[in-house]
């Protein structure tokens, strides 16, 4: 029975993914824009108005985050058959989608907080699904990490009070030239920058990798990481203008840049398939900062399609191999599994930009685009280095599951037979193969005049061939041993460890933060409070309420206090105006 309603449920989302495709082409073809009003509630001089936004891009988005999630929904049902929870797994994961849905087609701060704190709230649920210690802590630095942007929305919300209304959209213009534009910009961007996890809350995206497979498939793909960098591409006319916008292009490239590093150092599988999502959300950050906001989007949606795609792969071999995840124990996967292998390597090769497959589209437009602008070399260096990492460790990964020497006991328990599990991830895999050429004749109908030298448009296949090459030579540490000889030397073992574990941020992010905080608060009430909010606040408060329980002496102590105060404020302003 329960089998009957996901079916149902899968088919009618994917309807709703065919319609907003073809509504969203609708859109694009004659540049339509459209806003509907529901009048929610009538008070007797007050009315609450939910605004939707329907345009082209929220259109598109809405499609792919819906194929994605009906596919997930099927996925989902096998993959985590025998589940005691299983109805209130799926039930979360279609809270997540509407939380995402609502996120999209609002054009209103307070509606968008409603779907950014669902997400935040949803993917709390989610990741400490398998109820265990390691989900505990890595649930409570998720959503810790996005109550951070939570608070910077919240905080534009408040400035936003200045221009009348809560709808961005129709200010988006002339807000640009206002100052106040200014603070509430940074605290859209601290916002996004936390929800799509870039430098210095980078640390929470591979810890939530704790959830469920299809939970990562979805998150990682499509809804809470991309989140933050579809409302940048919505406020991009206010964000480019910016003074500081090099200096967040530099901690993205930066996001880019540590992610790929740490991803060719890394053994966890699923770890893996999230560092790579941390480096293609810094990619999309950072071009989206040059000022091109539909480049930014159209990558934004292919790799929506491949990176799907690759955790419903990764999660079948997870589910076949007895839920390990070493890739060191993996190997030879392709002889036992052939069709997830094909789609495993397709989804792969888009992902490093393999010509004519659904990342190379998007991908090699990014660096061409950069190779004409008028940047220093420190950026176009991150940007070809970071792009070598891509490569290298996506190789360097299908090096160890299916060229290497399977490590594992024996090999009966593998098969390709489970043709549930498998039909979810093939129409994923024609989109991964048709999707990119399909969105670029869509979104970019004209050819783009690129003017480059021959050896700079070749730039992106030496990319591809030397990652290949890097990817090779990193897989061999384990054949022999190399880590025992950084082992031997501290200072090699110190950046070793700097390296796998991403630049110490969740060490930073978790133990350093708390007890630098501590210690630092601490030193600060000796030196300035000398335990007075102690004594004033708190269970001190209550003794004091206690003491003064009559309220004349409780009048005569808050006048007293007041008095005391204007007292103080007096004597330190005339000691600044004195000296």
């Amino acid at each position: 029975m329960f089998l009957d309603i996901c079916l149902i449920m899968m088919i009618i989302i994917f309807f709703f993914s065919l319609m907003n495709f073809y509504l969203g082409f609708y859109f694009l073809i004659f540049n339509l824009n459209y806003f509907i009003e529901y009048n929610i509630l009538n008070m007797n001089s007050s009315t609450i108005i939910m605004t939707i936004y329907l345009d082209w891009m929220s259109l598109f988005f809405l499609s792919v985050v819906f194929f994605i999630s009906s596919f997930v929904i099927f996925y989902s049902k096998f993959y985590m058959e025998g589940d005691l929870n299983l109805n209130r797994f799926i039930l979360l994961v279609l809270l997540f989608i509407f939380s995402m849905m609502l996120l999209i087609i609002s054009p209103n701060l307070i509606s968008i907080l409603l779907g950014w704190d669902g997400l935040g709230l949803v993917s709390y649920c989610l990741v400490i699904y398998y109820q265990n210690i390691k989900s505990f802590n890595a649930g409570m630095l998720t959503v810790l990490s996005n109550r951070v942007g939570d608070i910077f929305l919240l905080m534009s919300i408040a400035w936003m009070l200045n221009f009348g209304s809560w709808n961005y959209v129709f200010y988006i213009e002339f807000m640009k030239y206002n100052k106040e534009m200014y603070f509430i910009s940074i605290f859209i961007l601290m916002a996004s920058f936390t929800k799509s996890a870039q430098m210095p809350f980078s640390s929470w995206l591979p810890a939530a990798m704790a959830a469920p497979t299809p939970v990562s498939s979805l998150v990682h793909s499509s809804t809470l990481v991309t989140a933050g960098v579809y409302l940048l591409i919505r406020f991009e006319n206010v964000i480019v203008s910016m003074k500081l916008i090099n200096l967040f292009l530099l901690i993205s490239l930066l996001t880019m840049f540590m992610s790929g590093l740490n991803a060719n150092f890394e053994y966890d599988l699923k770890k893996i398939i999230a560092l790579s999502t941390l480096s293609q959300l810094g990619l999309m950050m950072s071009i989206l900062f040059l000022g091109f906001s539909k480049l930014s989007f159209f990558h934004l949606l292919t790799h929506a399609l491949f990176k799907a795609s690759l955790f419903m792969c990764a999660g079948i071999l997870i589910h076949n191999l007895n839920n390990f995840q070493d890739i060191r124990f993996m190997g030879s996967i392709s002889f036992q599994m052939p069709f997830v292998s094909v789609c495993f390597n397709f989804a792969n090769l888009a992902l490093c930009g393999f010509p004519f497959l659904a990342g190379f589209y998007s991908k090699d437009l990014i660096l061409e685009n950069i190779f004409m602008l008028n940047f220093n070399s420190l950026m176009i260096f991150l940007f070809i280095i970071s792009t070598l990492f891509t490569v290298s460790y996506t190789f360097r990964l299908i090096y160890f599951t299916m060229i290497n020497n399977f490590n594992m006991l024996s090999l009966n328990f593998l098969n390709d037979f489970n043709f549930k599990l498998n039909s979810s991830i093939f129409m994923l895999m024609i989109m991964v193969i048709l999707g990119g050429s399909l969105l670029s004749w869509i979104l970019f109908p004209y050819p783009l005049m690129i003017c480059l030298p021959i050896y700079m448009k070749l730039i992106p296949l030496k990319i591809i061939f030397l990652g290949m090459l890097m990817g090779y030579l990193i897989s061999l540490e384990v054949k022999y041993n190399k880590i025992i000889i950084l082992m031997n030397n501290f200072k090699l073992f110190f950046l070793f460890n700097f390296i796998i574990m991403m630049w110490f941020l969740p060490v930073i992010s978790t133990l350093g933060l708390i007890k630098n905080s501590m210690l630092f608060s601490s030193k600060m009430s000796l030196i300035l409070d000398q335990n007075w909010t102690e004594y004033l606040m708190g269970r001190g408060l209550i003794k004091l309420m206690f003491l003064y329980s009559s309220f004349t002496d409780l009048l005569i102590f808050f006048f007293n206090s007041l008095l005391n105060f204007f007292l103080l404020m007096i004597l330190i302003m005339w000691y600044y105006w004195v000296y």
